[in-house]
């Protein structure tokens, strides 16, 4: 998908957020998410600083003067800490703010930007093009974690499309040692066809189901349903996702 159509998935993505967050009460958001040590308060705040830091890179692509995505990984999580404990509707705004202000940068930035290096937190460089993506998958993702009625069937096939086939590559690039208990399988979609070998050899294990069902799981987002394993057995825990980018 052409990382330009992304910026209209990112504002469709944020309206969807703030519908699920709209029907959650005070209460709700201070109980727990699908992300341990995390509420509801605590995603929803997170899914609004990450545009801020995202849009950070934005401007660095735009002015050539280095802003790290964050200050620093205490400063990230005070924020999160700090916002996590706010009523429904000063998140909802948050959210809902912080991702027209990102969208906008991103609307707005010059063509000769977009191929700019910018720097992740974790201190891999990636065109500024690929912070579209990047937002992306948070939005997404850390929708389903609010543990609130939306999870990886509702995700737009879009989006399955796009970070199936990301997620697929990026992990068959891994070096051995990062693929935990998947190093030595193949991972198949059953409906698209592609696939990825990490270290798999004929004869091999395999794991295999619809993109969105692998999607769900290679994630971290469900446990794996709809995925089969053969031969037959424990399906193997995933390594954490996303990763980085194999190339550009």
């Amino acid at each position: 998908m052409d990382w330009r159509e992304v910026i209209d998935e990112l504002d469709s993505g944020v309206e969807r957020v703030i519908g699920t967050l709209s029907q959650l009460s005070d209460h709700d958001l201070r109980a727990p998410s699908a992300l341990p040590g995390w509420s509801r308060g605590h995603v929803a705040t997170h899914i609004a600083r990450n545009a801020d830091s995202l849009w950070n890179l934005l401007e660095w692509a735009r002015t050539g003067v280095e802003i790290p995505q964050y200050p620093s990984l205490d400063a990230r999580n005070a924020a999160l800490e700090e916002g996590a404990g706010r009523g429904r509707e000063e998140l909802a705004e948050d959210v809902r703010a912080t991702g027209a202000r990102f969208v906008e940068q991103a609307r707005n930035l010059p063509e000769g930007a977009w191929n700019a290096p910018v720097m992740a937190m974790t201190g891999w460089r990636h065109p500024a093009w690929y912070t579209l993506y990047r937002r992306w998958n948070e939005v997404e993702a850390h929708h389903a974690d609010l543990a609130a009625g939306y999870g990886p069937a509702d995700w737009p096939e879009s989006y399955v499309r796009w970070s199936l086939t990301s997620t697929l590559t990026d992990m068959a690039a891994l070096p051995e040692t990062l693929r935990g208990e998947l190093a030595g399988f193949r991972i198949t979609a059953t409906d698209s066809g592609e696939s990825a070998d990490l270290g798999w050899a004929p004869g091999g294990p395999e794991a295999s189901g619809s993109g969105r069902a692998l999607l769900g799981w290679l994630s971290g987002r469900t446990d794996g349903a709809g995925v089969s394993v053969r031969p037959d057995g424990r399906l193997p825990v995933p390594p954490p996702w996303p990763h980085q980018p194999a190339a550009f």
